[in-house]
């Protein structure tokens, strides 16, 4: 039986942090140095031991579960980055973790979920997306841990929304890419308990962005046009019901970017932090960018940074 949606609370996020404490990091914020008055912050949760913010969810939902529950494994549905925060988190408790993984997620994500001690189920997007609406996959009895639709996982992405307070209480506009809806569902739950008049956006690649037209038309769609790009980690075929219910309240808008944005962004963010951002990690920097969101301080949330390095070569020198 699948739980009822209700509200992430501030105790909740508290809760969370005291778990994941000692496991993952406290990501710094930096100033973007643009040579201009424009106030843009990057929170670097590329910088996190696995290379993405997904790890805090992982953490505070095995963390939360009962031994019987955790004695049973785990599994999830991921295209890389979820997959690592929980095989990180099932490593930690020493149980079994399998991910159904996308078969066209780049292969140093898929390298590193089995390094963590993950078995590997490939499905198509298609597959792996129907899973995610149904909460179950044939054959897998052990305890499934939602890589977005999981109470847990997303108070634990919250704690991200507390350091970003804490370290720009004069924040603005906090933009997050949106891919399940999670990430930006965790951080404006923080964000909305601790500023209320902060703005909350989210990032969408041109080539998926069922958020945008979910607004547009006031109510959960798919996205037709929807097409496969480097910007894996967002950017989802359909906004689910129950995740149109955690999002829409917590938001002010997205804002949609195109591709050659997007690589745009990686480029600067590795230039200025020399940090590597995947697709989806620049996506809110390359949404700032386009002046749509308003005046600063804003924060962008780097939220990976796990890309082939040829791939990412490739991505950021088409950028110059």
């Amino acid at each position: 039986m699948i739980d009822p949606v209700r509200p992430i609370t501030i105790g909740d996020i508290e809760q969370a942090r005291q778990r994941i404490a000692g496991t993952v990091l406290r990501t710094p914020l930096v100033r973007l140095d643009l040579g201009d008055k424009r106030e843009i912050y990057l929170k670097l949760e590329n910088l996190q031991p696995t290379n993405a913010y997904k790890i805090r969810g992982g953490v505070n939902a095995i963390a939360g579960l009962s031994a019987e529950a955790r004695a049973k494994g785990v599994w999830t549905i991921s295209a890389g980055n979820a997959g690592q925060g929980v095989a990180y988190a099932a490593r930690q408790f020493d149980i079994p973790c399998t991910v159904v993984a996308i078969e066209t997620a780049p292969q140093t994500k898929l390298d590193r979920m089995r390094a963590l001690g993950a078995t590997i189920v490939p499905v198509s997007y298609d597959q792996a997306w129907l899973a995610a609406e149904s909460h179950r996959f044939p054959g897998l009895d052990g305890t499934f841990v939602h890589p977005f639709d999981n109470h847990d996982f997303i108070a634990g992405h919250g704690t991200m929304g507390l350091e970003i307070i804490e370290d720009c209480p004069e924040v603005r506009t906090v933009i997050c890419a949106i891919g399940g809806g999670g990430l930006i569902t965790g951080v404006g739950s923080a964000i909305k308990a601790r500023k209320p008049d902060a703005r909350v956006l989210g990032a969408e690649p041109e080539t998926a962005a069922p958020y945008a037209l979910s607004l547009r038309e006031g109510g959960p769609r798919k996205f037709a046009e929807w097409q496969a790009s480097f910007v894996d980690g967002a950017g989802g075929k359909s906004v689910t019901e129950r995740m149109w219910q955690r999002m829409r309240p917590l938001t002010d808008g997205t804002i949609t970017v195109a591709l050659d944005e997007t690589r745009s962004a990686m480029r600067l963010i590795a230039e200025k932090s020399r940090t590597i951002a995947e697709g989806a990690g620049a996506l809110s920097l390359a949404a700032a960018l386009t002046g749509r969101a308003g005046d600063g301080p804003t924060v962008c949330v780097v939220s990976g940074g796990n890309i082939d390095l040829d791939k990412f070569t490739e991505l950021v020198t088409a950028a110059a």
